[in-house]
């Protein structure tokens, strides 16, 4: 008996050999150089793959070949990525790429990911390791190519900001040959002379070769035992070395990493302006406090007529002037003593000739102030002399003096002021200047009212 026959067309049989490769191989990463490279008008890119045994036909989609980083071109070594399929028209089997890197930036970036992991292990990259940057550094070094772009930027950006801090430059290659040992060789250098207060180490923006100088473990270590905070500019924004991670600080970019370490100066004047506006007129309140008080302690004097209640006065009055002096000398003294200390920490970046010109017209505000409390004390000193002399010309013991007595009654202390109460035989004592004597009644006459 003939069996049937499965007969396939050609474009059947490599329907099916498709499939069967599309499902029989993942998605897979395959290393070769390229050849017989095109761009077709469509966006299309075709090429073979090759090593030293064997070549295979690739191609990539434009929707994948236009987000491409690196410029496809005949005997580059690059790493892809795709799946294994069927160019049904002709029965040929290809690559069709879905991703491509350079081979030696993969082999770069696998190096980069190991010597990363290796020393996150090692505690390199440990928070607690981190130094902070000073506010005022005394200053700053910069290591770096003494002829690139980066360090014109920096002295750009720090010459702007703060241009009285000294900038110390270590000259160092930041690529190529020998490019680890000089930068490793500069940080140690710097941490030994100990001028600097922080550290920059910057280069501009490369590929990952350009920057791999900043990937080196010697140059890691030397940044990790460095005791000097260091903040790394190496790059520009979207590009990371092992340095950025080792140091103190990241910065985006070389400018970005001067802007970190220096202080505005313009910033700062505003600053001591504020504060010394601020102490004025914390100054002329309290001096408007202590008027109004020394007001009312006048008021309150001058309702006061006993003599000895009046002394009491004076001598709160004293008390409170000594206070109210002291107290201001010692508030001018402290708000001063700031204003010294905040001049000291900006000597090194604030103009010279407008902090003393601040100083004097301070001290003179002072002075001032003194001037004027010490002559408001001294008239209320004189008008409390006038009116203790008025009330001493009114009291009873001034009339004693111009000869006058007070007569009391010896046993019940009344002062007698008529003849009515009195009978012969009483006791009576009078009272002169200077002392008093006792009497007894022996004749009582009285006034003719006539």
């Amino acid at each position: 008996m003939q069996t049937e026959r499965l007969i396939f067309s050609i474009s059947q049989l490599n329907a099916e050999v498709g499939q069967l490769l599309s499902q029989g191989f993942p998605a897979l990463w395959v290393e070769g150089e390229i050849s017989n490279f095109t761009r077709a008008t469509s966006g299309h890119l075709y090429l073979s793959l090759k090593d030293a045994g064997a070549q295979v036909r690739c191609a990539m989609f434009k929707g994948r070949a236009s987000s491409l980083k690196l410029i496809p071109k005949n005997g580059l070594k690059v790493l892809v990525r795709g799946k294994v399929g069927l160019y049904e028209p002709r029965g040929e089997y290809q690559f069709i790429i879905e991703h491509m890197e350079d081979a030696g930036v993969g082999a770069l970036q696998r190096q980069f990911e190991e010597l990363k992991q290796r020393l996150q292990t090692q505690g390199l990259f440990a928070p607690e390791h981190k130094q902070t940057l000073p506010a005022f550094p005394r200053c700053i070094g910069v290591i770096t190519s003494p002829t690139g772009a980066a360090i014109r930027d920096i002295l750009n950006v720090l010459k702007r900001r703060c241009p009285q801090i000294p900038v110390v430059v270590y000259p160092v290659l930041v690529q190529g040959e020998g490019a680890k040992d000089q930068i490793a060789n500069a940080i140690r250098q710097a941490d030994r002379e100990q001028r600097c207060d922080v550290l920059i180490l910057a280069r501009g923006g490369g590929s990952i070769e350009d920057l791999w100088s900043f990937n080196e473990e010697v140059v890691a270590h030397a940044i990790y035992t460095c005791s000097l905070p260091i903040i790394s500019g190496v790059g520009h924004e979207i590009d990371f070395t092992i340095a950025d991670f080792v140091a103190d600080v990241r910065a985006p970019t070389p400018s970005a990493a001067a802007e970190l370490v220096s202080p505005d100066m313009a910033a700062l004047q505003t600053q001591v302006q504020r504060l010394f506006l601020q102490l004025h007129r914390y100054q002329q309140r309290r001096l408007q406090v202590a008027g109004e008080h020394l007001q009312r302690l006048q008021q309150r004097l001058e309702n006061q007529r006993p003599t000895n209640r009046l002394q009491q006065k004076v001598q709160r009055l004293d008390e409170l002037e000594m206070r109210l002096q002291a107290t201001l000398l010692r508030h001018l003294h402290s708000q001063q003593q700031k204003l010294t200390n905040l001049s000291t920490r900006l000597q090194v970046q604030s103009p010279v000739r407008q902090i003393q010109q601040q100083q004097a017209q301070l001290k003179h505000w002072q002075q001032y102030l003194l001037v004027l409390i010490q002559q408001r004390l001294d008239k209320a000193h004189d008008k409390l002399q006038i009116q203790a002399g008025q009330l001493h010309t009114l009291s009873p013991l001034a009339t004693l003096e111009r000869g006058y007595g007070i007569v009391r009654h010896l046993e019940t202390g009344q002062v007698i002021r008529s003849i009515a109460p009195l009978r012969l035989g009483h006791s009576v004592t009078t009272q002169v200047q200077d002392g008093s004597f006792d009497s007894i009644i022996t004749r009582i006459q009285a006034v003719d009212p006539k």
